[in-house]
């Protein structure tokens, strides 16, 4: 069978199913090739009392994309669970120098800092939007060759068919295929942690607080809150002590987080399963987003630590941007010429490169156990909580900042 479309979009996550979706609702012809994936939780099979345990802060960008879309308003809001402040504490508690810096909505002039939301509810509610999304064809096969020329793109498929497209979208993560075919060049390093998560139950409330330990060599840890007395924990943790945690009880677990200093959620019991699970951490950057015929978005594009929690909103964001590059395209019957996929490039330069250093030189710094390092840090994070200004800055960043075009009359 010989298939053709616009754009055919790469992946079967979150960010791959937003794009697809967004491009089909901005009328263009789209195609979701996304293997069918087996391990992937279904927020309806999910019990009340069990938890995803991968979740995401959405920021106001990624919301204000996934309102457009109606995919917010069809999650289940009751698992949503709104961050009104943020407590993050340094590690000189020992020295005299116990750094603090704090931000809330109230200050900020927003309802909510951020959005905690679990993977499989985003999924869930992804997945019903395709089946009902116009102009969009979910086809859950492989590509196994992509043969790029100026009169469009050629995919192979695994079951023997073809595809036929003016631009792919990689949407396929970290180890992006679509990267790969494209001879995207790539930087990457690994930052010999893992991100420990689990969830937990806590005996007081969280009141929407969400706190993050630099713990020096013992990594950093954030608890973000979930909907309800719960907590969602993911710790960035050395490969030495992250095996301890993943092979520890879930009481001994719990006992670690209860000795963080200023904790205030008494006891925590895990949720089940009552196994925590791992993720290794790396920085990766491709060279460039684009190619010939092709744009990377999310992961594929590049990945961060996640110490700011905003990996998924850089994907949401790349959206955003590939939707501004199409609507300016020079003809509008050819979605992937030089100059569209050059004003994507240009748009996500900045955002994604600060983001990158600023995680990364962060991750190190904190990493550090030199004692004036210490000390400079943890004064450094009093410093930055006394000067509203600057508190004001870093908190642009965290929200995001919305852009004006809207997601409709791309055809």
């Amino acid at each position: 069978m010989k298939l053709t479309c616009d754009i055919c979009v790469i992946g079967n996550g979150a960010i791959g199913k937003t794009t697809a979706l967004a491009l089909a609702q901005a009328g263009l012809d789209v195609i979701l090739l996304a293997p069918a994936s087996g391990d992937q939780p279904k927020a309806g099979q999910l019990p009340s009392d069990v938890w995803d345990m991968r979740v995401y802060a959405i920021n106001h960008v990624a919301h204000g994309l996934l309102s457009s879309l109606k995919v917010w308003d069809a999650m289940d809001v009751s698992r949503i669970a709104p961050i009104d402040a943020m407590a993050i504490h340094g590690d000189g508690a020992e020295h005299g120098q116990l750094g603090s810096l704090s931000f809330d909505a109230y200050g900020a002039r927003v309802g909510a800092l951020a959005w905690i939301v679990e993977d499989a509810n985003l999924n869930h509610a992804l997945d019903t939007a395709l089946k009902f999304a116009t102009g969009l064809k979910l086809v859950q096969q492989s590509a196994t060759a992509l043969d790029v020329s100026a009169a469009g793109a050629n995919l192979s498929l695994g079951n023997g068919d073809t595809l036929t497209c003016s631009l792919v979208v990689g949407a396929d993560g970290a180890n992006s295929w679509v990267r790969a075919q494209a001879d995207i060049g790539m930087d990457y390093r690994s930052y010999d942690q893992r991100a420990v998560v689990a969830n937990f139950a806590c005996e007081k409330p969280h009141q929407g607080v969400a706190s993050q330990w630099f713990m020096g060599a013992e990594g950093i840890v954030a608890l973000l809150p979930l909907a309800g007395e719960r907590v969602s924990l993911v710790w960035s943790a050395p490969e030495s002590l992250a095996a301890q945690l993943l092979n520890e009880s879930p009481e001994a677990l719990s006992e670690r987080l209860n000795q963080l200093p200023g904790l205030s959620l008494g006891r925590l019991t895990m949720l089940p399963p009552a196994a925590p699970k791992a993720f290794p951490l790396r920085l990766i950057r491709a060279h460039t987003p684009v190619a010939h015929r092709v744009a990377l978005v999310g992961d594929a594009a590049h990945v961060i630590h996640p110490l700011a929690g905003h990996g998924m909103n850089l994907g949401f964001a790349d959206i955003d941007a590939l939707l501004a590059a199409l609507a300016k395209r020079d003809q509008p019957a050819d979605c992937g010429d030089a100059r569209t996929l050059g004003r994507y490039a240009r748009a996500r330069k900045e955002e994604v490169l600060l983001m990158q250093i600023a995680t990364d030189g962060l991750q190190r710094l904190f990493a550090s156990e030199l004692e004036p390092v210490r000390v400079l840090r943890n004064l450094g994070m009093g410093l930055v909580n006394k000067l509203p200004f600057l508190k004001r800055r870093l908190m642009g960043h965290a929200l995001g900042r919305p852009q004006s075009h809207s997601t409709s009359d791309l055809s």
